[in-house]
């Protein structure tokens, strides 16, 4: 009897262990599924961010837009792109241009009670399509004492590669020497980006003719009231614009040929989160988006249902 009452004790010992053992592999069994719920977490949450989040913070879940997918806007883009490619490759023109712009398309579901607007409204884009590096901008200035275009040449050589202007003109010049409709139409066709001092933009679009406003060149204005004339061109090439019509269509640069897929997207975003705030009801007012190229069809991004006649 004495052998088995030694024995007691030793059964006690690993059932305690045993129970010890199960314990701590409960504490671990709880920590891993804790860790793996985190991990699915973590997860779930990049899959619903871009890869590459936009500079100034624009992503497709910024947009109130029943049914906005990201995913389409990528594969308008990837499709816009590879028809330019391809446009570009077949194309004879021995002057062709190397890049084409890519337009952001807003269509309303009804037209605005407003007159058109000649100042065009900024639009800030992570991938800014104008630069002062390799781009030819034009300057519109006052011909007052001081201000006309050759006073404007004497401050813009203080800044290195005249500021990235590459003319300036003044008023009368415009009124004289473009005074003719093919004046009008070269000088357009001339310069990728056209500023002018914002205190001239009101006389500007019978200067200009009708060119301007087909190819959707109308000037950008500058404040050249400051001293710092190289931070206004800057300022003005980092932005596009959109400009308030009286329609029911709004067209809006937002990207050139050379851009990438992503690029393209991001600008998307962002030019469309900025230019809603700028339209009546905003984004109710939305019937369909769009992306294209000036020879392109329209690649839907998002369309509407059209609403219900309403009954008399």
């Amino acid at each position: 009897m004495g052998p088995v009452e030694k024995k007691a004790p030793k059964a006690g010992k690993a059932s305690s262990k045993a129970a010890t053992a199960a314990a701590a592999a409960a504490v671990v069994a709880a920590e891993v599924a804790a860790a793996v719920a985190k991990a699915a977490a973590v997860a779930e949450s990049l899959a619903l961010q871009p890869s590459t989040p936009s500079p100034v913070g624009i992503g497709a879940w910024d947009i109130k837009l029943p049914g906005w997918k990201a995913g389409q806007v990528t594969k308008a883009a990837s499709s816009l792109l590879k028809f330019i490619g391809n446009q570009q490759a077949k194309s004879a023109e021995l002057f062709a241009e190397d890049e084409q712009v890519i337009y952001l398309l807003l269509a309303l579901k009804k037209m605005p009670l407003r007159s058109r607007k000649d100042k065009p409204v900024p639009l800030p884009l992570p991938h800014p399509l104008y630069t002062t590096d390799g781009m030819e901008i034009c300057l519109f200035v006052k011909d007052s004492e001081g201000e006309g275009h050759k006073e404007a040449k004497k401050r813009l050589t203080a800044f290195e590669k005249n500021g990235g202007i590459a003319k300036v003109v003044g008023v009368s010049k415009l009124r004289t020497k473009y005074e003719s409709h093919e004046a009008k139409r070269q000088l357009c066709k001339l310069y990728d980006l056209f500023l002018a001092d914002d205190r001239i933009l009101p006389s500007l679009p019978k200067l200009i003719g009708k060119s301007f406003f087909k190819k959707k060149k109308q000037p950008i204005p500058v404040n050249l009231r400051t001293k710092d004339w190289a931070a206004q061109v800057s300022k003005a090439c980092a932005n596009t614009y959109m400009f308030k019509n009286s329609g029911t269509s709004i067209s809006i640069k937002i990207a050139r040929s050379s851009f990438t897929t992503e690029q393209v997207v991001d600008n998307v975003h962002s030019a469309l989160l900025a230019a809603v705030e700028h339209v009546p009801k905003k984004w109710a007012a939305l019937q369909a988006v769009y992306i294209k190229t000036a020879e392109s069809v329209s690649l839907p991004l998002y369309q509407a249902l059209p609403e219900a006649p309403i009954k008399i």
